[in-house]
């Protein structure tokens, strides 16, 4: 794993700015960050190429898309052996409904952010999808008012 200590100020501000806005013209990015073009592309290719840019995607309006509910979901299983823990992921990865799931630490084994056109499409993801998985002993659902702040990446230097 890359250390931020191997980041330059020009690195970090190239991350930041990408973080936010990853459809800027590298023309515009180079200006903003300060360097030329070719220095500016250089820098962009090696942090991706480094692994500290995943990729690029558009955020989605999830509303306007129909997924007007967010649900925060904590799944305990019945054990938590490997063999377990590898078919919950195996499956749960099938539900499009779920926009993210982590492995946590705590009362609960997983954590999942699923969304649904409503308390009916909920239901239906939990009473065909996620009850039908096997070793899945608790399930609470919280269910989110409105996003407060939604930040495209960690802090940055």
């Amino acid at each position: 794993m890359n250390s931020l200590r191997t980041l330059d100020r020009f690195d970090l501000r190239i991350l930041t700015i990408l973080a936010e806005h990853g459809r800027i013209s590298w023309r515009d990015l180079a200006a903003r960050i300060g360097l030329s073009l070719t220095p500016t592309l250089r820098r962009v290719r090696r942090l991706e190429s480094e692994g500290y840019v995943l990729g690029y995607s558009a955020r989605l309006a999830e509303d306007q898309l129909g997924a007007t509910i967010s649900v925060y979901v904590s799944v305990t299983l019945a054990v938590q052996t490997e063999e377990a823990i590898r078919l919950f992921e195996r499956e749960i990865v099938k539900a499009p409904e779920v926009m993210s799931c982590f492995l946590m630490t705590g009362g609960a084994d997983y954590m999942l952010r699923v969304v649904a056109p409503d308390l009916a499409g909920y239901q239906a993801f939990l009473m065909n999808s996620l009850t039908r998985i096997p070793g899945v002993a608790h399930i609470q659902s919280s269910f989110a008012l409105r996003p407060v702040i939604q930040r495209p990446a960690p802090p940055l230097g």
